[in-house]
């Protein structure tokens, strides 16, 4: 039992290590943009006869460090000339959020080799029924497939913004790479709407059998089955495993698409000014007199983090409904289960289905 109590805990944590990352990525990003020293731009310093007390460098060092100066056109911005947070940015998004971030995808990628080849496929126990048990009705279908084919695609363009110059520029070329990073941009733009209707027509048609329930924590506890055979704790409609999917698939999802907004109308909306007061409550101690331009950037970086964390949640999910478990394709393929893989993964849910009116499940 207690074997089995640390394994549920093991899985537990590690379901929720990227909710954590995503909790505490707002105040890393506020480090990262506001507190890195700027290099100051070093220069002579003034000859002893020259006008003023004031050095050269000392003045050039104030514009290096975003100094405002004052203008007489509208746009007060312009009284900038270099601003500081733009280099914070730029070593943050080639530093850490690119370098950690393909570190968490090769490391989803290998724990899932190593999981298939020591556990194999989750395969059916009790064999095929010849019985089929609808699961997911037409809506349901819609839903999923263009909320993953949107995901995918999205992803895929994000993933060559980040990474395209260093791995597929070398094999397609620069024009055949440049032609696909365009291509990618604009399918990026608009079907983000496609992704952020599938995110709200989700929530609104399985919230309701996402509400976490006693039978979760048993679920936890030992696992959900995947490290032992003939063992599959009983589950509703979603098991454990997939409610904490749901929820992060949606808060995710509801993230990334506000940072989207932002940077598909820049200067236009505000997200972090706010989100920063409301963190700064519990002690952060984050800035919150950003300028549109921050604003950006805060943006940019939040939507490549939160982007990554999800591509990684997913391509779990894709291995689970692919080659990790037998007939779970079928759910969202076809719709339909067979009434043998519905009684061993989803108990609970299988014995409602029974208790349906002859015909309703076909």
């Amino acid at each position: 039992m207690r074997h089995r109590r640390l394994a549920g805990l093991g899985a537990f944590a590690l379901a929720l290590s990227p909710m954590a990352a995503i909790g505490v990525g707002s105040g890393v990003m506020g480090v990262l943009v506001f507190h890195a020293p700027a290099l100051a731009q070093r220069a002579l310093d003034a000859p002893s006869n020259a006008v003023g007390s004031k050095s050269q460098s000392d003045e050039w060092r104030s514009v290096r460090q975003g100094v405002q100066g004052s203008v007489a056109i509208p746009n007060k911005q312009a009284g900038v000339l270099i601003q500081s947070e733009g280099e914070a940015f730029r070593a943050a998004r080639n530093g850490p959020v690119s370098t950690y971030g393909a570190w968490v995808l090769l490391g989803v990628v290998a724990v899932l080799a190593l999981f298939f080849v020591l556990r194999g496929r989750i395969k059916l126990q009790s064999g095929w029924s010849g019985r089929l048990v609808e699961r997911f009705g037409s809506l349901e279908r819609f839903t999923h497939w263009m909320t993953a084919t949107s995901f995918v695609i999205l992803g895929l363009g994000g993933l060559n913004m980040l990474y395209g110059r260093y791995v597929l520029k070398p094999i397609v070329g620069a024009e055949a790479f440049s032609w696909l990073t365009r291509v990618g941009k604009v399918a990026h733009n608009y079907l983000a709407f496609a992704f952020m209707l599938g995110i709200v027509l989700m929530f609104v048609l399985w919230v309701r059998e996402n509400i976490p329930s006693r039978h979760d924590w048993q679920w936890l506890l030992r696992a959900g089955g995947f490290f032992s055979k003939h063992s599959h704790p009983p589950a509703k409609k979603f098991n454990a495993g997939q409610k904490l999917l749901f929820w992060l698939v949606i808060l995710g999802g509801v993230s990334i698409s506000l940072s989207g907004l932002a940077l598909l109308f820049p200067f236009k909306i505000s997200v972090f000014s706010g989100t920063f007061a409301f963190l700064d409550l519990f002690g952060f101690g984050l800035p919150t007199d950003l300028t549109p331009l921050q604003e950006t950037q805060l943006s940019q970086l939040w939507h490549g983090i939160v982007g990554l964390l999800m591509i990684a949640l997913i391509i779990g999910h894709i291995y689970i409904g692919t080659i990790g478990m037998e007939g779970a394709f079928d759910a969202m393929g076809t719709g339909k289960v067979d009434a043998n893989w519905a009684k061993e993964h989803h108990e609970l849910w299988a014995a409602e289905v029974q208790q349906r009116p002859a015909g309703s499940d076909d």
